[in-house]
């Protein structure tokens, strides 16, 4: 029976770039979606950027730029590590965007009117010399149950006590280390503790779906216990903190001047909003596949990081909303290296960019790491020597060996015809059986079984084409006879079959080889759905190359330890080495100051009018206004970066940027120093 998925992965948050913990989770869900779609499956697969909160607006602060421009430059890196990986999503999205305002608005409303809404003054820590309340994972302090050190203001990650901030013993800003101070403010609650909120989870967290699968893993159902307790303990929920007071990067609460929501709350809904978007691209109906008496099944794969949210908070608001609540929660743990959590000051950290940009196959950790996960919640260890003989033995050694032993019988002596001989109705049904049980290991997560049943499979094949030896056969062939022929003619046409049977079974793991594989060897040109195991092969075309073998000497690579930082007297480690091609994207220039301006409104910036030699002048803003009075600038030569893109500011357009130097401890050391060349030097010269 065919069946309809809403299918998610955990939300980057967009203030960095891509670890390997995020593509060990989107590659365990596009396996997942592959396999599903192989079995006739309809699935819709959306991402999203997570794209609020008050990191990414103090990053962006600290950079001078915008949460949006900040956001967006993350995002801009997002297809690199997708399409380097071949992780297919439908369509990724941003939660700062009309359809998760709208959503998360709608939620908002709807819970109000259920009653599930409140308001109420707390005692907030404040950091008295930023000037601004401090965001939970902004204060840090010593646990309050377990007593671990430098603990969040919000969850433990030693013992997940979850806690409010102000119960922190010894607490401080992780801004500027200061001991924060309390302060009153209006917040509006979540009542998660509501009787009504707390049935409703104990009966979802232990229940099962409409497939009869449960919702959740037993390791993940036992924490849920600890938390909404059963018919013999107390529900352990405290309500829930949804909103935060400005300055803040988010979505606005409606009718509450100055609130908006935490990110926490529309971050979940930026799934539903992604799934919005995708579907006005493609004329879906929305709300008809989120109706709670819908057939569509909404899948999340996640780490075990987040369980809190995704199993208590994101379920109880679509239910009180009146929307569909999941189907399933698919939790798997962190990735380690050689046993260790990842460091890139012991060299054990993995770079998914550096991957790739060292030439290593996206298939090879396609294939690695589902040969490691399984359904449960265990962390997944990455070995490097482990990894090499993995690939090696089995992609290279077992799967890619067959056909390149029997494509060349085949095409030198059999014109690329395959032929078998007697019955293959066995070997058929074989093949279908395997590959329904690798098919059914694959929709309940058991990806490792999956690959030992698959290299099982290929074992037998080989072991049948050498127990046979074709080659010897093949020696006399010009003149043997005709059942000596068809008999050659058979072990290697039997082994291709079996070659195919093993691609159709690996199409999930390996979509671009077993592309190639259909395509260039067997003349196939759609995608394999799991039924075509057990369809022979007629043709084949001569072997093409299909994949190396891993160098050891690719993961020296991949692991070199980073240089030790060279610090200055500044007080500021030396940046990573660059060649010469980065430094000459950078055209510094030289230009003389015609003149100089404060901004009205900003205590930081001067308006800089720039003679670059270029037969007009230029804005430039600059933060220098502490450092400079104007009339000592006019007329003064300096360097600027001339072709930085023109940046759009509240005071107008900046057309590039003066060089300046300062300490990194500003506070410390204060002062900011323009960059002035020696006299003679021209505006518009070049510096290089």
């Amino acid at each position: 029976m065919s069946r309809t998925l809403f299918v998610t992965t955990a939300l980057p948050y967009a203030n960095g770039s891509f670890h390997i913990g995020h593509i060990m989770e989107y590659i365990q869900a596009d396996i997942w979606v592959r396999s599903m779609r192989m079995a006739g499956h309809t699935v819709h697969f959306v991402g999203a950027d997570d794209a609020h909160g008050a990191p990414i607006m103090l990053k962006a602060e600290a950079e001078k730029i915008t949460p949006q421009e900040l956001v967006a430059r993350y995002a801009a890196e997002r297809p690199q590590y997708l399409n380097g990986f071949h992780i297919a999503f439908d369509h990724w999205h941003s939660t700062d965007s009309p359809e998760n305002t709208d959503l998360s608005q709608r939620i908002y409303r709807r819970l109000k009117e259920a009653g599930f809404i409140y308001t109420k003054e707390i005692e907030q820590f404040y950091d008295p010399i930023k000037g601004m309340f401090l965001p939970d994972r902004y204060v840090k302090g010593e646990c309050p149950k377990c007593h671990a050190k430098d603990q969040y203001g919000d969850a433990c990650e030693v013992c997940s006590t979850a806690y409010a901030a102000t119960e922190l013993i010894e607490p401080y800003s992780t801004l500027t280390k200061a001991t924060p101070v309390l302060r009153s403010s209006e917040h509006f609650f979540f009542r998660l503790s509501d009787p009504r909120c707390v049935e409703f989870l104990r009966e979802w967290t232990a229940g099962s779906n409409a497939n009869g699968d449960k919702r959740l893993q037993p390791e993940v159902l036992a924490k849920t216990r600890e938390w909404v307790g059963d018919a013999d303990t107390e529900a352990n929920l405290a309500d829930w903190d949804i909103s935060r007071d400005e300055p803040y990067f988010g979505i606005p609460i409606p009718d509450a001047p100055g609130k908006y929501f935490y990110v926490w709350l529309d971050a979940p809904v930026g799934y539903l909003a992604s799934l919005k978007a995708y579907c006005e691209k493609t004329g879906l109906d929305f709300y008809a596949l989120l109706d709670p008496e819908s057939n569509t099944e909404q899948v999340h794969f996640i780490g075990k990081d987040i369980v809190y949210f995704h199993a208590l908070f994101w379920p109880a608001m679509l239910k009180f909303a009146g929307l569909k609540t999941p189907d399933a929660l698919n939790v798997h743990g962190f990735i380690t290296v050689s046993g260790e959590k990842m460091s890139k000051s012991r060299g054990t950290g993995i770079s998914p960019m550096r991957y790739l940009e060292i030439g290593m196959n996206a298939e090879w950790m396609r294939y690695y790491i589902t040969a490691k996960l399984n359904s449960h919640v265990e962390d997944l260890d990455f070995n490097p020597d482990d990894f090499v003989a993995r690939v090696n033995s089995d992609l290279i050694g077992k799967y890619v060996n067959i056909a390149s032993r029997a494509a060349n019988f085949i095409n030198k002596l059999f014109d690329g015809k395959l032929a078998y001989q007697g019955d293959t109705q066995a070997m058929q049904d074989e093949f279908a059986a395997v590959a329904e049980q690798v098919r059914a290991d694959f929709e309940y997560r058991e990806y490792g079984r999956a690959i030992r049943r698959i290299m099982a499979q290929a074992d037998l094949i080989n072991q049948a084409f050498d127990a046979a030896q074709p080659w010897v056969l093949a020696k006399g062939i010009q003149t043997a006879d005709d059942a000596t022929r068809a008999k050659l003619q058979d072990i290697c046409s039997r082994a291709l079959a079996g070659f195919k049977a093993l691609s159709v079974m690996l199409t999930p793991v390996l979509p671009v080889l077993t592309e190639r594989v259909a395509q260039e060897l067997f003349g196939e040109s759609r995608n394999y759905q799991w039924s075509d195991a057990a369809v022979l092969p007629t043709t084949v075309a001569p072997f093409k190359h299909l994949m190396q073998r891993v160098d050891p000497a690719m993961l020296d690579q991949l692991f070199e330890p980073p240089a030790e930082p060279v610090v200055t007297p500044g007080g500021e480690a030396i940046s990573d080495t660059i060649d010469i091609k980065d430094f000459a994207k950078i055209d510094l220039r030289i230009a003389r100051i015609v003149a100089a301006e404060e901004v009205e409104g900003s205590d930081k910036l001067l308006r800089l009018t720039l003679d670059v030699g270029e037969g007009r002048h230029r804005q430039v803003f600059s933060g220098i206004k502490a450092s400079y009075q104007p009339a000592d600038l006019v007329d003064k030569l300096t360097v600027m970066v001339a072709n930085l893109a023109p940046r759009k500011m509240r005071f107008g357009v900046s057309e590039g940027m003066v060089l300046a130097a300062s300490h990194a401890d500003e506070k410390a050391n204060p002062g900011i120093y323009v960059l002035h060349p020696w006299p003679g030097a021209q505006p518009g010269m070049r510096v290089s």
